[in-house]
């Protein structure tokens, strides 16, 4: 699915008035309503009956923020139940955690296929963003993703938390803060996995959301390895992440400088620009990036 990246992708519980109410406000670039972790089991049925209501109450055409659903795993048996509730109100997208490749995928597009059938909603137009490596299983799945038919694949996410849970570990990072080996391996081959099927790929969270300079150096980072956007827990983290994930005024101005040395030389394959050659992988990353600032008003 042909989709424009997006920087901030902000949880909310599903079962919390007080914070839906702000979701309309938050400046992220899209929201997920969270039924999966952040709902305690009793609480996902008045969840569900919450998230009905607070979709149907702002038609697609509507919306000021991407309204996208994090459901329940295959394994919880709690996944239709999940799609029955919500998707009358065309959400934009499925968050499905735990996948473990693209036979997950398809299945949960089978489930939309009937959903948005049985609704009136076009045929297609609810996107997948899978959450890939949170299982031992999951890392090893992910070839598949690039190389399997995806029409409703949006982006590709990773996790950390429940890996390690599900690892018996006992962190997942070390005592200078990095990700330990295991969970740097998970989250390049999940980054190398969205660019195979050509889309977005989004950092995972930071959870200390009281670290903004954290959040914003480890998010500059991603985007410097080619990450689109990044998860967020907090509406706090909402502006150091967008703003990450945008392009600097000097960046800007050294793709311009690129795209016009082409431009000034047609059909060249390489041109010269302050002592060195550029060719067109450079006019290509250029272009991305002078794409971007525009997109997002920063040109």
């Amino acid at each position: 699915m042909s989709a424009a990246p997006l920087r901030s992708l902000l949880f909310i519980p599903g079962d919390s008035e007080k914070k839906l109410a702000k979701v309309d406000a938050c400046g992220a670039d899209a929201v997920i309503l969270d039924l999966e972790d952040s709902v305690a089991p009793g609480n996902k049925p008045a969840a569900r009956r919450l998230l009905a209501d607070f979709l149907a109450a702002r038609p697609v055409e509507e919306r000021a923020v991407k309204l996208w659903v994090r459901v329940n795993p295959f394994d919880t048996g709690m996944t239709l139940e999940d799609l029955a509730a919500v998707m009358a109100g065309r959400p934009d997208g499925i968050v499905q955690p735990k996948i473990e490749g693209a036979a997950c995928i398809v299945r949960l597009s089978h489930y939309l296929d009937a959903f948005e059938a049985s609704h009136g909603i076009a045929a297609g137009s609810t996107g997948i963003i899978p959450i890939a490596t949170e299982t031992p299983g999951a890392p090893f799945h992910l070839g598949e993703i690039g190389q399997t038919d995806l029409p409703r694949l949006t982006g590709l996410t990773w996790g950390a938390e429940d890996l390690a849970a599900a690892l018996g570990a006992t962190g997942n990072r070390g005592a200078d803060g990095d990700w330990l080996f295991t969970y740097r391996v998970a989250r390049s081959l999940c980054l190398m996995a969205a660019h195979s099927a050509g889309v977005p790929a989004y950092e995972t969270l930071h959870a200390d959301f009281r670290d903004e300079a954290g959040l914003s150096a480890t998010s500059r980072t991603a985007m410097g390895e080619g990450f689109s956007g990044r998860l967020a827990i907090h509406p706090a983290q909402v502006r150091p992440i967008n703003e990450a994930f945008l392009p600097s005024a000097d960046q800007i101005a050294h793709a311009q400088r690129i795209a016009d040395a082409f431009a000034a030389n047609p059909g060249a394959g390489t041109v010269g620009l302050d002592g060195k050659m550029v060719d067109i992988p450079h006019l290509k990353a250029a272009e991305k990036t002078l794409a971007l600032a525009k997109r997002f008003g920063a040109a």
